[in-house]
């Protein structure tokens, strides 16, 4: 959301100009341009993915990959208790059921919580590499080969991250992005599949157009092997896209260089922890995060940020979207119809969950949101006055 120029107006004004506002057909008219398909392409060729396919946000590619790997009515998935609440919606709206295991230090789930966590009748991990850096995926892939567990990698907040020279999303059996108007990079709202099974790449590219083959040259007359949905990305979105994924390298530089600046200088002070990084080298260095000795410290420092009037802090533990001890709909499981989890036997008293670690990691955690613009001035200023605050508390 911080950089918009000629690059992005130059990809939309393209689409406007051959009013070929649909990704599929319309060749008459769209003079070669093919934007969606571009965005797609340049994704592949970014990340270094066989199979990449545009929907229409993080949610519609979380429960793509989901239904694309045979996760569906009644099967349970472990899901971590800190994220986004999307993807929980998505297991649950499959119809299948979430089991929350323990995250650590990463923020993401552990090898310890998903293999305390497993049933007979667990299918698959819901793996969501949280505030840009990947989980311990070296970790967690043994436990999944071990129950032989289907992994599917939600990568909304980490475009770009990798572990150990691999992309974020590629570990699995697929993965899935946002680039909603808050993400490293975005087209507004949307988001995008990827996959090295071309089965699973076909499945996904069927259930998110009604099940379309997008075979031949007649789209009024394609096969329908499955049903599906309609989560297609316009070619508006995805020009925008585009233009976005194309700055990612710069981006991801600025946020790195920014992100060593104000943990260097946080080095300095006494009283901190920083997040447990898996892999340095592929943080996507959107947030800077660290810990401190309780939730008590927790609360007072946030309660001085705001005193000294310091943005861009994000205390979790209290976000309504993000831990589950907000999550009062979730837990309850409460939507308009009648969900599959309300006629089965849910796998844990969601209400009365036993997770003290996930607890103690969130209820201590700072997160610094990294900005890709800051000039070196206004880099160093706020640094300064996040120290200064801390500094008051500790």
């Amino acid at each position: 959301m911080e950089i918009f120029g000629d690059e992005e107006r130059k990809e939309v004004m393209d689409v406007l100009e051959t009013k070929a506002l649909f990704r599929y057909g319309y060749d008459h008219i769209r003079k070669g341009m093919w934007k969606t398909a571009e965005f797609e392409a340049e994704v592949c060729k970014q990340i270094g993915a066989k199979h990449a396919h545009a929907v229409s946000s993080g949610t519609a590619a979380v429960t793509s990959i989901m239904a694309a790997a045979g996760i569906g009515h009644g099967d349970k998935v472990i899901v971590p208790p800190y994220t986004f609440v999307a993807p929980i919606e998505a297991v649950c709206l499959a119809g299948a059921l979430p089991i929350f295991a323990e995250i650590d230090e990463t923020l993401c789930l552990s090898p310890e919580g998903i293999e305390a966590s497993i049933t007979p009748n667990t299918k698959a991990v819901l793996l969501i590499h949280m505030c840009g850096a990947a989980a311990n995926l070296e970790g967690i892939l043994a436990v999944c080969n071990k129950h032989n567990l289907v992994l599917l990698e939600d990568c909304g907040q980490a475009m770009g991250a990798s572990y150990k020279g691999k992309s974020v999303g590629l570990h699995g059996a697929a993965g899935a992005f946002s680039f909603d108007y808050f993400k490293i990079t975005t087209c507004g709202e949307g988001g995008m599949t990827i996959t090295n099974d071309e089965q699973i790449y076909k499945n996904i590219d069927q259930v998110a157009d009604h099940g379309h083959t997008h075979e031949g040259d007649n789209r009024g007359m394609e096969d329908h092997h499955v049903m599906g949905a309609n989560f297609r990305m316009g070619e508006m979105n995805a020009a925008i896209g585009l233009a976005q994924m194309r700055k990612l390298p710069w981006i991801l530089e600025q946020n790195k260089k920014n992100k060593k600046y104000i943990k260097d200088r946080l080095k300095e002070v006494k009283g901190l922890t920083f997040r447990k990084l898996g892999d340095e080298a592929g943080d996507s260095a959107t947030y800077l995060n660290f810990f401190v000795s309780s939730k008590a410290v927790a609360e007072k420092l946030f309660d001085q940020f705001a005193k000294d009037d310091v943005e861009g802090v994000a205390n979790w533990y209290t976000n309504m979207y993000h831990f589950i001890n907000q999550w009062d709909h979730i837990r309850g499981m409460k939507y308009p119809a009648k969900l599959a989890i309300h006629d089965l036997e849910a796998p844990q008293d969601y209400n009365n969950l036993n997770l003290p670690k996930s607890e103690d990691v969130i209820s201590r955690l700072i997160s610094i949101g990294i900005q890709c613009t800051w000039t070196e001035d206004e880099l160093v200023e706020y640094t300064d006055k996040i120290i200064g605050s801390i500094r008051k508390v500790l």
